[in-house]
C-alpha cells in the first residue's frame, strides 16, 4: 500500500513539486534571458556604428564649464562598465588655461586631460569620464583613471592657489565617491608617479598633505552627478605641453 501511495497515490502531491519544477526553471531561464540582455546592452554601443547616447554640454561635476576636446586627444568607451576607474592623476598644465585647452582642441596634439583647474577656482571639463583620456603617458593608466590638470607652473609655489586647492579637492572628492576610490596616495597620484612616465608635475610645490585633508575635508553630502553620458548641464564654471601624456590609442 505504501508503495501504491507513493507511485500512484501521491498523485496530488507529485503534481505540485513537478508545476513547482517547471515554475523554477522558467524563472531561472527568465533571469538568464535578463543578464543576458543587460550585458548586450551594454556592450550594443560597441557594435560597428553604434555609439553610446552622450548628452551635449553635461558634465560630471556640477559647476564645471564643458569645453570639449579634440576626438584624436581621448578614445570613446563605457567606464567604469569596460574599464573600472580606481585612480586620479594630478598634473599642472605648464602654460596658462587658455594654452591648456588650445593644446587639448588641436588634433595633432596627442594628448588632454578629463578637467582643467584654473588658479581662480573655476573648473572646466573637456572629456567625459566615459571616456579613456590620452593624459597619463601609459595607456592602462589612461584606461583606470580620471586626469586633472592645474593651472600653472611646477617650479612656480604661486600657481597654487587657495581657490584651486579648494576646486581641485572637491572634485577630487566626488570622483572618488563616484567611483568607490579610497582617498590616499596611492589612489591619487601625480603625473610622475605613473610607470614609465618622464614627467614631473605636480612637482615639489604641491602640498599634498593639504591635498589630501582637504579631500577628505569635503561634505559627504555633496552631489555626485551622475556620468556624463546623462550628466548636469555644464555649469559656470598650455596643458601639457607638447607630446604630454601621450599613449598608443
Amino acid at each position: 500500500m505504501g508503495e501504491n501511495e507513493s507511485a500512484g497515490g501521491g498523485g496530488p502531491e507529485r503534481s505540485v513539486r513537478r508545476r513547482a519544477l517547471l515554475v523554477g526553471g522558467a524563472a531561472a531561464v527568465a533571469g538568464a534571458a535578463v543578464l543576458g540582455h543587460d550585458a548586450l546592452s551594454r556592450l550594443r554601443w560597441k557594435l560597428p556604428g553604434a555609439r553610446r547616447p552622450r548628452a551635449a554640454g553635461a558634465v560630471d561635476f556640477g559647476s564645471a564649464r564643458w569645453v570639449g576636446a579634440s576626438p584624436a586627444n581621448y578614445r570613446e568607451a563605457d567606464r567604469p562598465d569596460d574599464y573600472p576607474i580606481d585612480r586620479v592623476v594630478v598634473h599642472v598644465t605648464q602654460g596658462s588655461f587658455t594654452s591648456a585647452v588650445k593644446a587639448f582642441q588641436d588634433p595633432g596634439h596627442g594628448a588632454a586631460a578629463h578637467y582643467i583647474v584654473r588658479r581662480d577656482g573655476r573648473v572646466t571639463q573637456m572629456i567625459r569620464e566615459l571616456d579613456v583620456a590620452f593624459h597619463a603617458g601609459n595607456r592602462a593608466w589612461n584606461e583606470r583613471s580620471v586626469g586633472v590638470e592645474h593651472e600653472g607652473f611646477v617650479d612656480d609655489a604661486s600657481s597654487f592657489t587657495d581657490a584651486m586647492y579648494a576646486a581641485s579637492a572637491r572634485l577630487t572628492a566626488q570622483i572618488c565617491r563616484r567611483y568607490g576610490i579610497p582617498v590616499d596616495r596611492k589612489h591619487i597620484v601625480g603625473h610622475v608617479e605613473v610607470p614609465g612616465t618622464d614627467h614631473t608635475d605636480p612637482g615639489p610645490h604641491w602640498d599634498w598633505i593639504r591635498y589630501l585633508r582637504l579631500v577628505r575635508a569635503v561634505p559627504p553630502d555633496s552631489p555626485t552627478p551622475s556620468p556624463s553620458g546623462s550628466g548636469a548641464p555644464s555649469g559656470s564654471g598650455g596643458a601639457t605641453g607638447p607630446g604630454e601624456g601621450r599613449q598608443a590609442p
